[in-house]
């Protein structure tokens, strides 16, 4: 499939989606836009809340999404809660293009069952530290959407048969936060990790992300922008 612009509506003109192999088309289109495939399921096989039957695709950022959205109308117009505005108006271009019904993680409540789906596709799992790790960008994982598709159809199987955290010995989530926040097993110590962001020794996790995230091993297989990840700090930390 080709879209014109990084954005862009189909052509009323365009061909339709190639459906012999969903799952490779979606992935080729997914790549100028930023995103990635981050797993699959067939809610049927598994049993998860809010989907039945068909196949569903979770989505999620690349190495190259902030600067596709930095290029975006929603990057550049200085209206609220670009992120989530870009990832609507792109997943849902998708979504019609490919015949499928698309779910996002934001625009709640009630709030679609992401941590469910994405635990049931087996590419993410719960890491020491309670956060969600993902098999390729580890805890930098950034889910953007989803598309549920009426068919079932084949994708890859899982790289890995168990967390990635079974054989990280150093656990270095655990250890990386300068308050110790982040504890085995939980809970996640919410007030002491504002309460560091709001110091000066705090400035390092709010211009490049958490340290906890940037420790894990396989959160370099994400390419996160620092600028993303400050991005994303605002709002999590909003004083």
């Amino acid at each position: 499939m080709r879209l014109a612009g990084p954005m862009s509506e189909p052509s009323p003109s365009a061909p339709p989606a190639l459906r012999a192999a969903p799952y490779d088309d979606l992935a080729k289109a997914l790549t100028p836009l930023g995103l990635m495939i981050y797993g699959a399921l067939h809610p049927a096989r598994v049993s998860v809340p809010e989907a039945t039957k068909g196949t569903l695709i979770l989505i999620g950022t690349a190495g190259s999404f902030w600067s596709v959205l930095r290029a975006a109308p929603e990057g550049r117009d200085g209206q609220p809660d670009p992120v989530d505005r870009w990832s609507e108006r792109g997943i849902g271009t998708l979504a019609r293009h490919f015949g499928a019904t698309p779910r996002y993680p934001f625009g709640g409540p009630p709030h679609a069952p992401f941590i469910a789906w994405a635990l049931a596709s087996g590419r993410a799992f719960t890491s020491p530290s309670q956060m969600l790790v993902h098999d390729e960008v580890g805890l930098m994982i950034s889910y953007r959407g989803a598309l549920l598709f009426d068919e079932v159809f084949d994708f890859p199987v899982p790289p890995l048969a168990q967390s990635p955290c079974q054989s990280c010995a150093a656990r270095p989530c655990l250890s990386a936060c300068p308050v110790h926040a982040l504890v085995d097993a939980g809970p996640y110590k919410l007030a002491a990790c504002h309460d560091h962001l709001a110091t000066q020794s705090g400035a390092v996790c709010m211009a490049s992300g958490c340290l906890a995230r940037r420790a894990c091993p396989l959160s370099s297989g994400s390419g996160r922008q620092a600028a993303q990840s400050a991005h994303h700090m605002r709002y999590f930390h909003r004083q």
